[in-house]
């Protein structure tokens, strides 16, 4: 068995010791089931602290579904070494569809709509957006409550209809790369290099809990980033320290970074 204390003890300092515990929980089952237990859908740091915790178990692998292709939130699956089936990761997908003549609804917009039904963000896996309308995918438990709640997002009435995993398309990101200087690798710094801000709207952004580095809630606008650190701004897209290429004569620091739009 998992030195249960010594796991939690390690994630505790970062603030990931609620999370942990529960895919501890589910870990542990597992190891007495021999079977597996499924996850709600995590962000990127989430399957991380899944992974640490399954090394630690013992006799487990983790296999991962998002339903999408590379996705960005998705479920993890403890697994026994001693299962030989295949794990029901128990997700739905969704193909949503509305007016553009009339309405332009944004990825803010969608993820509202499933707060103001009740809807925990956990239940929710990736949006992306298509031509006819945007695709999702949700724990199918939720199924019958998504289909017969979700008919309007914002003033957007809306049509909604189950579809295949194999029809869910690929999201498409847009790239825009930036050079810049930026006097430290702060983050308020770097962040308003990368979006586009002032540095003082952007240490205000960090107050207000709206800025994350590496998925994990940024700290204070001080906090320094490194190359290969991912920054993502409430409702703005996510940002790329892609390369620290030195300090110019002036003594600044050069930077490319890479904003996914």
């Amino acid at each position: 068995m998992a030195d249960r204390e010594k796991i939690l003890r390690f994630f505790r300092s970062g603030g990931d010791e609620e999370l942990a515990a529960k895919l501890l929980d589910l870990a542990e089952n597992v190891q007495k089931s021999r079977k597996f237990k499924v996850s709600d859908f995590l962000d990127p740091h989430g399957l991380s602290v899944a992974e640490i915790v399954a090394a630690n178990v013992g006799n487990i692998k983790v296999e991962v579904n998002g339903g999408f292709l590379n996705p960005e939130r998705a479920k993890v699956a403890f697994v026994s070494e001693d299962f030989f089936g295949k794990p029901d990761f128990a997700i739905e997908c969704f193909q949503v569809e509305w007016d553009k003549r009339y309405y332009t609804l944004s990825h803010r917009d969608i993820l509202g709509a499933f707060m103001g039904l009740g809807c925990k963000r956990e239940i929710l896996g990736d949006i992306i957006f298509i031509p006819e309308g945007a695709q999702f995918v949700a724990d199918k438990a939720f199924e019958t409550y998504i289909t017969s709640n979700l008919t309007q997002i914002g003033a957007a009435p809306v049509s909604l209809k189950i579809i295949e995993q194999a029809l869910l398309q690929q999201k498409e990101e847009q790239v825009k790369i930036i050079s810049s200087t930026v006097a430290a690798l702060r983050l308020d710094a770097v962040a308003a290099a990368g979006y586009g801000v002032s540095r003082s709207r952007m240490a205000d952004e960090i107050k207000s809990q709206n800025v994350k580095v590496n998925w994990k809630e940024a700290k204070n606008a001080a906090q320094a980033v490194n190359q290969g650190d991912i920054i993502s701004f409430r409702s703005r897209g996510r940002v790329e320290v892609a390369e620290i290429r030195g300090t110019t004569k002036k003594g600044r620091i050069s930077v490319t970074l890479k904003r996914y739009i």
